[in-house]
C-alpha cells in the first residue's frame, strides 16, 4: 500500500487521476535501465536490490586460496595440516607460516606482510647440507579443487611467489600439475624421494613460468587450456634434478584459479579522458549478450553497446552484461581527469615583470593557476616568484704575491679595494666590492747553511695562514730535482731544506723551487720562485 500511495500521491500532482494501471505497474518492481525510481524506495537501478547481479571477477577454484581458513596455529615445520582443505601433496613436506605461530625457518626468513592475510606456506626445491645430500626432496602443495578445470576451456593461474635470501632463492622454475581425479592426492606415498608429480601415474603438467626474485613477494600468472577435465591440482618445483650448493627455498600465498575471461573481462580505457568526444569505456564483446552502460549504479539510458562515448564526467561506470544465463556487472571503473600539479620558482629583476599565464606579474609572491593541456587535462601550475635584490657584495679575498684574483672577466693582482659590475644568472646587474690582499708569507731568497745558526734552512714563514705543504720541490740550475717534501707541516723540520743533495753538500748557486701550499683559505695556491745558496 505504501508504493501505491506514493504512486498516486505523484498521479494527483500530474493531474492523471485517469491511469491508475500506471500505479500498479510502477509498484511491481525496479525497472534496471530506466534511469528511474520506479517502486519509490528511493533507490534507482543497479543501486536497487531489485536489480542486483553477479560482480565479474576471479573466483578461484582453489579452497582457501590464501591459506587463512585453519584449524590450528603451525608451532613447527610440515604442519600444512593445520589449513583447512589443502592437502599435503608430497611425501616431503611443505611448511604452513601464520602470525598466530610459526613464522618460518630463522635462516630463512619470509618477506613481511604476505601478499594476502596472515598465512603462506613455505617450500624446498632439494635438499642440500652436511647430513644429506637429496636434490630429489621436492616439496608440493596440493587441492582438489571446488570444480573441475574444463575440457578446451581457457583459464588464468594466478599467484604470489616469495623469496628468502638470494642465496636461498636461487632463479628456478615453478610448475603447475592437474590431475583428472582427486584420488591423485597425495602422490609418491612413503617414498620422500618421489620427486614431481610427473614421477607417479595421474598427472599432466598445465603450465610452468620462471622465477627469480630476492626477499620480496612477486605475482605470476600461468596460462592453461586442459586437453582434459581436471580435478586436482599441485604446485612447486619442476621435474629437473639440480645439485645446487644452497637449500633453494620459496613461499606462496594467494593462489588464484579461474576462467581466463573473468580475469581479462574488465571495462577498459581508450583516448584522452578530459575530451568528451575522444574518451571511450568498452568490454570485450561476447555474442549474444545485451549491455547496459551505468554511472553510479544509474543506467545511462540509450547506452546498449559493448562500448562507451564517455560524455557525462567523472564518476564510477559499470556495465551489466545479460544473457540467457542471467546478468553479471563488471568492476566499477573510476573514471577521474586526470590532474597534475607542477611547481615553479621564478626570480626576477628589480623593475622587471613575470608572465603567468597571460598575467604580468611585478610582485614577489605566491600564485596559483590552472591551465589545460594539449588534451584538455587541467595541469595546476604554483608559482613562487622573488626579486632579485640589487645589493653589492663585498668579497674578502687574499693572494699570493704574483697571483691574480678573478671577478668576472677582470684580473687583480695587488691590494686594494676594487668594484665591478656583472650580470646575475638571470641578467641583473650585480655589483661586486673586491677588498684584496697578500698572504703575509715570507719567501727568502738566499740562505747560508755553514751551522752558525743563522739562515741555516730554506722554507717558508706564514704563522696560521700557513696551513700545510703539500708539496716542494728543489731544482738545480740544470733542472735536476735535488731535494723535496711532501705533506708536511710548517715548521717541521722535514720542510725545510739544509742545503744537501743526496746527503752531500750542494754546491754554492741559484737554485729554484715549486711549492704548493695549502692556505688559509683551504685553497692550493703553486708558488714557483729562486734562491740562492751561500757558502
Amino acid at each position: 500500500m505504501r508504493k501505491l500511495s506514493n504512486c498516486v500521491v505523484l498521479l494527483l500532482c500530474l493531474g492523471i487521476m485517469q491511469l491508475p494501471g500506471l500505479c500498479l505497474a510502477q509498484s511491481g518492481g525496479e525497472i534496471c535501465e530506466n534511469g528511474r525510481d520506479d517502486d519509490g524506495d528511493g533507490l534507482i537501478d543497479l543501486n536497487d536490490p531489485d536489480c542486483t547481479c553477479a560482480i565479474i571477477q576471479p573466483k578461484s577454484l582453489i579452497p582457501n586460496p590464501s591459506f587463512e581458513e585453519f584449524s590450528c596455529c603451525p608451532q613447527t615445520r610440515s604442519q600444512l595440516n593445520c589449513a583447512e582443505t589443502w592437502i599435503q601433496a608430497s611425501e616431503a613436506t611443505t611448511d604452513y607460516l601464520h602470525t598466530c605461530g610459526w613464522m618460518g625457518w630463522d635462516n630463512l626468513p619470509a618477506p613481511l606482510p604476505f601478499p594476502d592475510g596472515n598465512a603462506a606456506v613455505g617450500f624446498r626445491n632439494g635438499r642440500f647440507n652436511q647430513q644429506m645430500d637429496d636434490p630429489n626432496w621436492k616439496e608440493y602443495t596440493g587441492a582438489c579443487l571446488l570444480g573441475p578445470l574444463k575440457a578446451k576451456t581457457a583459464y588464468k593461474f594466478k599467484f604470489w611467489v616469495g623469496f628468502t635470501v638470494a642465496r636461498e632463492s636461487p632463479p628456478t622454475n615453478i610448475v603447475f600439475y592437474g590431475a583428472t581425479d582427486c584420488a591423485s592426492l597425495p602422490f609418491g606415498k612413503g617414498n620422500t624421494a618421489h620427486g614431481c608429480p610427473l614421477n607417479g601415474p595421474g598427472w599432466v603438467e598445465l603450465g610452468r613460468v620462471f622465477i627469480q626474485g630476492a626477499n620480496q613477494w612477486i605475482q605470476y600468472e600461468i596460462n592453461v587450456t586442459p586437453q582434459q577435465n581436471i580435478h586436482a591440482i599441485a604446485i612447486g618445483p619442476d621435474c629437473e634434478v639440480s645439485a645446487p650448493a644452497t637449500n633453494p627455498y620459496y613461499f606462496f600465498d594467494n593462489l588464484v584459479l579461474d576462467e581466463r575471461r573473468n580475469f581479462e573481462y574488465a571495462i577498459s580505457a581508450k583516448g584522452f579522458p578530459c575530451t568528451n568526444d575522444q574518451f571511450f569505456l568498452e568490454v570485450p564483446k561476447i555474442d549474444g549478450s545485451n549491455y547496459q552502460w551505468y554511472k553510479e549504479g544509474i543506467a545511462l539510458v540509450g547506452e546498449t553497446k559493448a562500448n562507451l562515448q564517455v560524455k557525462t564526467g567523472e564518476g564510477r561506470y559499470q556495465v551489466r552484461i545479460s544473457d540467457d544465463d542471467g546478468c553479471r556487472v563488471t568492476v566499477p571503473y573510476v573514471h577521474l581527469f586526470p590532474r597534475s600539479t607542477n611547481f615553479i620558482a621564478r626570480k626576477i629583476c628589480p623593475g622587471t615583470s613575470y608572465n603567468f599565464n597571460q598575467r604580468q606579474l611585478r610582485s614577489a609572491g605566491e600564485y596559483i593557476d590552472t591551465v589545460k593541456t594539449i588534451h584538455n587535462c587541467d595541469s595546476i601550475v604554483r608559482l613562487s616568484l622573488s626579486i632579485e635584490d640589487d645589493l653589492i657584495d663585498t668579497v674578502q679575498a687574499r693572494i699570493l704575491e704574483g697571483e691574480q684574483f678573478k671577478v668576472g672577466s677582470r684580473l687583480y693582482g695587488s691590494p686594494g679595494q676594487f668594484l665591478s659590475t656583472l650580470k646575475s644568472t638571470i641578467g641583473c646587474d650585480s655589483t661586486v666590492l673586491l677588498n684584496l690582499d697578500f698572504y703575509k708569507i715570507f719567501f727568502p731568497t738566499g740562505f747560508s747553511p755553514n751551522d752558525d745558526g743563522k739562515n741555516d734552512r730554506f722554507g717558508f714563514y706564514g704563522g696560521e695562514e700557513l696551513q700545510r705543504i703539500a708539496s716542494f720541490y728543489i731544482y738545480d740550475r740544470w733542472g735536476g730535482l735535488v731535494w723535496s717534501a711532501k705533506d708536511v707541516q710548517p715548521g717541521e723540520e722535514a720542510a725545510f731544506w739544509d742545503g744537501t743533495a743526496r746527503s752531500e753538500p750542494a754546491p754554492q748557486g741559484l737554485y729554484t723551487y715549486v711549492a704548493t701550499l695549502i692556505l688559509a683559505d683551504g685553497r692550493e695556491h703553486v708558488r714557483y720562485g729562486g734562491v740562492t745558496l751561500v757558502r
